[in-house]
């Protein structure tokens, strides 16, 4: 059973780390930025920090600590995301619309729920009470990094070109010398978390699985090699991608990815930090599934398994894994064999997205630190691009 123990951090140090996070986050952003919406897949700053903080009050506090008293009881239609069993909520493509409550009252909610889990951990909560914490505040991370590439999204149609963090510092590139095609020998693997320690719902059960063998990059692709793809047509040439993918291309104007500009002649970034000089070095990100797999048709190759991901991820064979982009593979995301959604309405969590989508396997430079693992799987549709995601290469051994 869970302790809130893990790495050494007690319960109220962990709770209060991941909660003060997002108000730093959110530190720099004004009102009027909190609470755009530039489309319907993304959310208000303010959204994020008011339902992150629902979550705790509608899984935790109303059902567990007598005498709570609910903060506001709108903000359940409000802040609600997609719990079909909790009740009714605003329409996702309108959050940008809630100008009311202002920031300042979901700063007085985050006060107010917060007080009142320090009171709710302060009873010595039993270790499934405790598991449920820890899915708030594994849940609130996922939100933070959501809340970075939101944000990044709505700058970006800011012709100022604004910076969400000022202070924000791109990774060091890992030497590209060491780079290569690794094998990856057959036979049956074990993938998925134990069931020890925090994982989510769509990380079990623990299974065996064949690989057949194969050879997969020890590094990303980077940005240099995608200006190469780019140069040689790769935009223009149909045979290399999906029909939808290339629809997409076609009706989107992809030319390159997302938030990539050229002035001068020369490649800048659009970044947490502002327009940024390309790195030729650094691994290419936000691009789609389907550009991804049409850049590794154009290199001869092809993306990885989740499976080949995993196992090459636990035999040490991926020097960059976690610290740069999400990387696509060429997974669908569907349940594990014997997957079990959790009862009530916490079930929602992953189990209903199990279909039209791609798995990522990783994490990325807007992943707050300790959060991803290797069992890891995160998804979107194959056509987004406002994630930090990008790709490594593989081919049949």
């Amino acid at each position: 059973m869970l302790t809130l123990e893990a790495e050494g951090v007690a319960l109220d140090r962990r709770w209060r780390a991941v909660r003060d996070h997002t108000e730093r986050l959110a530190a720099s952003l004004s009102d009027e930025d909190q609470c755009v919406q530039s489309m319907p897949d993304a959310s208000p700053a303010k959204w994020h920090r008011a339902h992150t903080t629902w979550f705790f009050e509608q899984f935790l506090l109303q059902p567990h600590l007598p005498g709570y008293v609910v903060f506001d009881r709108q903000f359940s239609f409000l802040f609600n995301s997609y719990y079909e069993q909790v009740g009714p909520r605003h329409a996702r493509p309108q959050r940008g619309l809630l100008t009311r409550p202002p920031t300042g009252a979901v700063a007085a909610y985050r006060a107010h729920v917060d007080a009142a889990m320090e009171r709710l951990l302060a009873r010595e909560p039993s270790p499934e009470l405790l598991e449920m914490v820890e899915l708030g505040l594994q849940h609130e991370q996922q939100h933070q990094e959501l809340l970075v590439t939101d944000m990044l999204h709505a700058f970006s149609f800011n012709p100022l070109r604004p910076a969400l963090a000022p202070d924000w510092r791109e990774p060091a590139p890992l030497s590209r010398e060491a780079a290569a095609m690794r094998p990856l020998e057959a036979g049956i693997i074990r993938i998925g978390a134990l069931n020890t320690g925090f994982a989510f719902d769509n990380e079990r059960p623990c299974h065996d699985v064949l690989l057949n063998g194969s050879r997969i990059a020890s590094h990303l692709v980077s940005n240099a090699e995608w200006c190469a793809f780019m140069a040689e047509g790769g935009y223009r040439k149909p045979l290399l991608w999906m029909s939808e993918g290339w629809a997409a291309a076609q009706q989107q104007g992809w030319e390159a990815p997302l938030y990539w500009e050229r002035h001068d002649g020369h490649w800048l970034q659009f970044t947490p930090a502002g327009l940024r000089p390309l790195d030729p070095l650094a691994p290419v990100r936000h691009v789609s599934w389907y550009e991804a797999d049409a850049f590794a048709r154009w290199a001869g190759k092809r993306l990885p398994t989740e499976q080949e991901w995993e196992g090459a991820a636990r035999r040490g064979l991926l020097e960059d894994a976690g610290r740069f982009v999400w990387e696509w593979t060429g997974s669908a995301y569907r349940p594990y064999p014997g997957f079990r959604p959790p009862e009530g309405a916490v079930g929602e969590y992953n189990g209903k997205f199990m279909i039209n989508t791609m798995v990522l396997r990783g994490g990325s430079q807007a992943t707050p630190p300790g959060h991803a693992r290797p069992t890891y799987r995160n998804f979107f549709h194959p056509d987004r691009r406002w994630q930090f995601t990008g790709l490594r290469l593989a081919e049949e051994g």
